[in-house]
Formats: structure tokens, C-alpha cells, sequence
């Protein structure tokens, strides 16, 4: 499969898990969502030291890194932005405001697109502009739908885009960048948790087994997709990125609607039309491109074939004056 493909799938399924993890982190209302990240943070470096394990990877990068400000960077500045991103996800879906965070989701394309232009001179084609047009108005009645600026929605979809855009800059492949990352937060977050449990208002041991499980479980489910999510964003440019991110807010608009039975006003229904639109016209420039290309493909084989004939046949123009004589 060329890279550009994989990069495609694997960053569809980094935002399909996304999706499903609005139902994972309810089951631990009993805790804090400061708390529930902290424990994210530290099971996180846990889930991929074992991924590190399975995959056969040693550990013989990881000095150069740290001893390299240059390279250790934008890892830190990374960790920290995905780190505000979780702290508000954890934050709408524990307070049933799962909404808000597809709304924060179905903004974040949008910004992520801008950043691959403003940032890295990506170009668009003109379906793709029509695409992001419906984004932005989606974006807009939504906003209006919710009749107050919609603070945690904007905090999710700027750290995360941010984030995204400073993956760019990392000198890691995915699964490197992703260790380092839970490496930086890890201290910190192991900290808060033992104050907590000191003075008795961490509930990681105090519940029961399940939601100890649960906890740990997070680090697992936080880990996987930022890993795809990580390999993605450095196969393909962003602006395919800020389309497929799509996936996350329509799999979380099902589960605030359909599952913790939010409100569903006009207003939200025709944003969410007008996404639908939106990826429709994407994907049917996807597909055009597709073609296009395989077509260019075909015509430069077709070409090179041709060439090559033509200078098989050259020695065969100059010998036969010769047999002639």
C-alpha cells in the first residue's frame, strides 16, 4: 500500500477509536477530571512501553533525544497541547456536553486546514474550498445553535489542531514521539496522583476494582490513537487530516444525541447537515484525484514504454547501411 494510503487509514482509525472514547470516560464519574488525566498520563507511558515491547523497538533513540533541546521541544510543547486537549474532552463528555465536543471537533478540521496553509504553503483545490466553505457555516449555525460562545469547544479544537501542526516539526517517527510525550507528562501527572491519594481524595483504590481497571484501561485507549494519529500526520498533508477528522464528531454527535439524550435543536440539525455536505463534496474530490492520478500513472508508463521502443529501434536505423553495403 504507498504511504500516502496508509497514512489515510490509519488516521481514519485514530478518529474512529476517538469516537468511541466519549463512551469510555463516563464510567469514571466517580473521579475528577483532573484526576482522570492525570491517571491518563501515567498509564499512557505504561500502554506504550508494552506497545514498545510487542513491536520489537529498543530504547537505544531515546538518550539522544533528551539530551538534544532542539529535538526535545516541540515533543514538550506537543505533550502539553494534547495534554489540554484530553483534560477538556474528559471535562464535556463526564458533564454530558458530549455536543460540545463534536462541535469542538468539527471546528478543529477547519483550523487544521488554515495551519496547513498558513504554516507549510498547502494548496487547495476548489472542491476542496467548497468543502471547507460548508465546514465553516456548519461551524457557524452550530455556534448559534448553542446560544453562547462555546469556550471548551474552542479550547479542544485549538490545542488539537496546534498539536497537529507541531507534529510536524517532531525528528520522530509516531510511536518515538508518542513514548517521549507520555515520557515529559509522566512526573508530573505521577505527582498529582500520589497527592491525591495522600490526602485522600484520589479514588483510584477507594471505588472499586472495576473503575481501578478503568483507569489504567486509559492509558491504553489514549495511547493506540495517538500513535495512528501520529504516523498519519506524517504521511499525509494536513489538509487531508483536517477532513478525516471528521470521523471523531459524528460518531460523538450519535453519542450525546442518541445515547446521553442531549438536546437537538433545528439549529444543530441543519449544522450537522451542512457537514454531511461537506464530506461528500471532499470525498468526491478524493475520488476525482484518485483517478486523475492513476490516469497520469498510466499515460507515463505509456510514455516511458514508447521511449524505450524508439531507442531499441535507433541502433537498428544506423546498422543497416552497413549490411546494405
Amino acid at each position: 500500500m504507498p504511504e500516502s494510503n496508509r497514512g489515510v487509514a490509519l488516521g481514519a482509525s485514530a478518529f474512529l477509536l476517538w469516537g468511541f472514547a466519549a463512551l469510555y470516560w463516563p464510567f469514571l464519574s466517580a473521579s475528577e477530571p483532573s484526576e482522570i488525566l492525570a491517571h491518563r498520563m501515567v498509564w499512557a507511558l505504561l500502554a506504550m512501553c508494552v506497545i514498545l515491547l510487542f513491536a520489537r523497538r529498543g530504547w537505544s533513540w531515546l538518550p539522544a533525544v533528551l539530551r538534544s533541546p532542539r529535538r526535545l521541544l516541540p515533543v514538550a510543547a506537543a505533550a502539553v497541547l494534547i495534554s489540554l486537549n484530553w483534560w477538556g474532552f474528559i471535562y464535556s463528555v463526564s458533564v454530558e456536553q458530549t455536543l460540545q465536543a463534536s462541535l469542538a471537533y468539527f471546528i478543529n478540521p477547519l483550523m487544521s486546514v488554515c495551519l496547513g496553509v498558513l504554516l507549510f504553503s498547502e494548496r487547495l483545490r476548489t472542491a476542496q474550498w467548497v468543502a471547507v466553505g460548508l465546514g465553516v457555516l456548519a461551524v457557524a449555525v452550530m455556534t448559534v445553535g448553542y446560544g453562547v460562545t462555546p469556550w471548551l469547544a474552542l479550547l479542544m479544537a485549538s490545542s488539537f489542531a496546534a498539536y497537529g501542526a507541531v507534529k510536524k516539526y517532531v525528528d520522530l517517527d509516531g510511536m518515538q514521539s508518542l513514548t517521549v510525550e507520555t515520557l515529559v507528562m509522566f512526573l508530573p501527572a505521577l505527582g498529582f496522583v500520589v497527592y491525591l491519594e495522600a490526602t485522600g481524595a484520589g479514588t483510584a483504590f477507594s471505588v472499586s476494582p472495576a473503575h481501578t481497571a478503568l483507569l489504567v484501561g486509559g492509558g491504553f485507549v489514549t495511547a493506540l490513537p495517538l500513535l495512528l494519529f501520529g504516523v498519519a500526520a506524517r504521511q499525509v498533508p494536513l489538509s487531508i487530516i483536517g477532513m478525516l477528522q471528521y470521523i471523531a464528531p459524528t460518531m460523538m454527535f450519535f453519542i450525546g444525541w442518541l445515547v446521553q439524550g442531549e438536546e437537538m435543536p433545528l439549529a444543530r440539525w441543519i449544522g450537522f447537515a451542512l457537514v454531511w455536505s461537506a464530506l461528500c463534496v471532499f470525498a468526491l474530490d478524493q475520488l476525482s484525484g484518485v483517478r486523475s492520478r492513476s490516469r497520469a500513472r498510466t499515460r507515463a508508463r505509456l510514455d516511458l514504454m514508447a521511449q524505450e521502443a524508439e531507442r531499441e529501434r535507433e541502433p537498428e536505423k544506423h546498422a543497416r547501411p552497413d549490411n546494405e553495403e
